[in-house]
Parts: structure tokens; sequence; C-alpha cells
């Protein structure tokens, strides 16, 4: 395992835990881990060292909310966010953490600022169809996701916009990333950011993740529709707010 101090424990078992709540609970919940990691570990390192832990956590929400999934939108995202991944894992070796976080936060107010506007100009049961909106998120998505693990606040505004119920949304999300984050475990590992040290370390913290998948079921199934959507979307904002400050 990874020789870590006192405090870098206390860090990592305080973001498992956020982990297991994010994915399984509360979308956009984990806006707290990349800056705790980043305190843990250097930004690039930190990537690498989370990833096979929101893997684990993603298991547990496909595991609960299996039966609400929508196959149909993963499938106009998915080609696209690999591509995405692909693009993402050659701009590692020129762009740093730091030069892409505030581009990430100001893309997501763009999207959250383009998505009211949306809602209040089109009628409420329209939603967005061309496959442009969906090619421009999967590869927003794959790339970002690749880069800083930021894609969170993106698939939120891209679910908010195809108007999904609460449950239809946690399942899609956690279909979505585990499908992501094991096709961006190649490239991480082959870039030295996942050794088998940081993998015994993540496993050892498997029982925070287990807790807050937990704590994020509980939570779900007692939020309203109306309560979810407004959080997901201010915790988006936050998160983009969030990383252009950085």
């Amino acid at each position: 395992m990874l020789d870590l101090t006192q405090f870098q424990w206390s860090l990592a078992i305080v973001g498992a835990t956020f982990i297991g709540i994010s994915k399984t609970g509360l979308p956009g919940g984990g806006i707290l881990i990349v800056p705790l990691m980043a305190l843990m570990l250097p930004a690039r390192e930190s990537t690498g060292f989370v990833l096979p832990m929101l893997a684990m956590a993603d298991i547990i929400a496909i595991l609960y909310w299996r039966r609400h999934v929508n196959w149909r939108q993963l499938g106009r995202l998915l080609p696209w966010t690999w591509a995405g991944v692909i693009a993402g894992a050659q701009g590692m070796e020129h762009i740093t953490n730091d030069q892409l976080k505030p581009m990430i936060g100001v893309l997501v107010l763009v999207l959250t600022a383009g998505s009211w506007l949306r809602e209040r100009l089109v009628s409420n049961e329209s939603i967005p169809k061309h496959w442009l909106f969906a090619a421009l998120i999967g590869i927003l998505a794959g790339s970002t996701s690749m880069l800083a693990n930021a894609a969170g606040p993106i698939m939120i505004i891209y679910l908010v916009a195809m108007r999904f119920q609460k449950r239809e949304f946690i399942g899609t999300q956690a279909w979505f990333f585990w499908i992501l984050n094991l096709s961006k475990i190649p490239f991480s590992q082959g870039q030295g950011l996942i050794t088998m040290q940081s993998f015994l370390t993540n496993l050892s913290l498997l029982p925070c993740i287990i807790v807050g998948a937990a704590l994020g079921i509980h939570l779900a199934n007692r939020l309203p529709e109306a309560v979810f959507a407004l959080i997901v979307r201010l915790l988006a904002l936050m998160a983009a707010i969030g990383l252009c400050v950085q």
C-alpha cells in the first residue's frame, strides 16, 4: 500500500465515503473529492488514485439501480465519450490540471445558462434530440474525465436536459460512468498513475465506499423528485464555480 501520513489517510477516508454517496444517491456530490484528493496527492497522481474507487462505487450503484437505466441514451453518448477519452489521454502530456479546471468550469457555467434559458424559451415537454448535443456532451465528458475526473457536472447538464426522473437519472449515470471509468483504466495504468500499491490502498478503503453508498441510497430514496433535481443542479453550479476559482 501507499505510505500515507495520518492526515492523508483521513482525507482518503472522507473522499472514499463521498465517492459512495455521490454514486448512489447524490450525483454531483463528488465536488468535494477533487479538492480533497489534491490535498492528499499531487493533482496528476490523484486522478489515477481516485479512478479505481470511482469504478468500485459505480458497481454498487449499478447493482442497486440496475432496473433504472436508459440504454438508448447511453448508446447515443458512449461512442463520442470514447473519442473524448482518447483525446484526453493524448492531451495529458500537453495540458495541466491548473490550466484545464477553469476551462471546464466556464464551459459548465455556459451549458448551465443555456439549459436554463432553453427551459424558459422552449416547451417544458421538449428535450434536445439532435445528435450534435449528444456528441458535444460525450466528447466533453470523456476528455474532461480523462484529464481531471471532472465530467460529473457535464453529465448532470445532459441528464437534466433529458428530463430523467430521479431513479433513471442515477441508474443511467451509474452505468455511463462505470463504462467510462473502465475505459480510462488502461490509459492511467500505462502512464503510471495506477500502481499495485495505489490499488491495494483503494481496496483498503472499500468499506468506506460501501458505507457512503448506503448513505447515498438512503438519501436518494427519501428525496422528493423536485428537491433532487434542484440539488443536483446546484451541485453542478457549485462544481463549476469551484473549478473556475481553483
